[in-house]
C-alpha cells in the first residue's frame, strides 16, 4: 500500500448512508453504504470463487450503523440489515471511490439481468 492510500479522516454522514474518506495525498471520496454493502469484500457478498459472484438486492435505503478499525489497515461496518463481516481495507476503500461509477453500473446491470431491485 501507498503512502496515498492512509486515510486522515473517516466520517459517517448524519443519515449515515454515505461514508466519506479523506487520504493523506488529499483525494477525498463519498462512498454510498449501498455501494460499500452490495461490494463487501466479505464472502456472503462475494459467494467463496470468482465465478459465484452474489447478487445483493433491496439495498438503496442500507444505512451504515457503525465501525471499528481493524489494526491499522482496515475498518469494519456494520450495516443496518446485520451485515458486519467485511473488512474494508484502506486500499479497498479507494478502490471503490476511485472506480464508483463503474462498479455502480455494472452491479446495475448484474441486478437488471437478473431480474432483481435496488428497493
Amino acid at each position: 500500500m501507498t503512502e496515498a492510500s492512509w486515510p486522515t479522516e473517516i466520517r459517517l454522514s448524519p443519515d449515515k448512508m454515505v461514508l466519506a474518506v479523506a487520504f493523506e495525498d488529499g483525494l477525498r471520496l463519498e462512498l454510498p453504504a449501498e455501494l460499500l454493502r452490495v461490494e463487501s469484500p466479505a464472502a456472503e457478498g462475494h459467494g467463496h470463487a470468482a465465478h459465484e459472484t452474489r447478487r445483493v438486492a433491496g439495498k438503496a435505503a442500507i444505512r451504515i450503523v457503525g465501525s471499528e478499525p481493524v489494526g491499522n489497515y482496515a475498518v469494519r461496518l456494520v450495516f443496518d440489515d446485520g451485515h458486519s463481516t467485511g473488512l474494508f481495507s484502506w486500499s479497498y476503500l479507494r478502490h471503490l471511490g476511485e472506480r464508483q461509477d463503474e462498479i455502480m453500473s455494472g452491479y446495475l446491470r448484474r441486478l437488471a439481468e437478473a431480474g432483481l431491485s435496488r428497493e
